[in-house]
């Protein structure tokens, strides 16, 4: 197997070399070598690692909240229509991202 080197990553792999931009090159590598998952390290192909998660249980709840367009239109109909949509959207996304004790 062969990999497609591009700024010491991995771009792409194919069974024998063929023709690419002088920018790229080729190297032997292993069948679980994949793109996007391994990178050059001094002349030898290694897998990438995977990076350790960091987001906070505040940083879930942030993108998965309802921007505040819609959160200030569920409060209109809510107060219209007698309705807790918006307290029941809050509400769900507090049950799905806790906030640690």
């Amino acid at each position: 197997m062969k990999a497609l080197i591009l700024n010491n990553k991995v771009v792409d792999t194919a069974p024998e070399e063929f023709e690419v931009h002088e920018s790229m090159t080729w190297m032997d590598c292993s069948d679980e070598c994949e793109a996007g998952g391994w990178e050059v390290v001094g002349v030898n192909l290694q897998m990438i690692p995977e990076t350790e998660d960091t987001r906070t249980y505040a940083d879930f709840r942030r993108s998965a909240y309802p921007s505040l367009t819609d959160q200030a239109d569920m409060a209109y109909w809510d107060r219209k229509n007698g309705t807790t949509t918006l307290d029941d959207a809050l509400d769900a996304v507090k049950a799905e991202f806790p906030k640690p004790e």
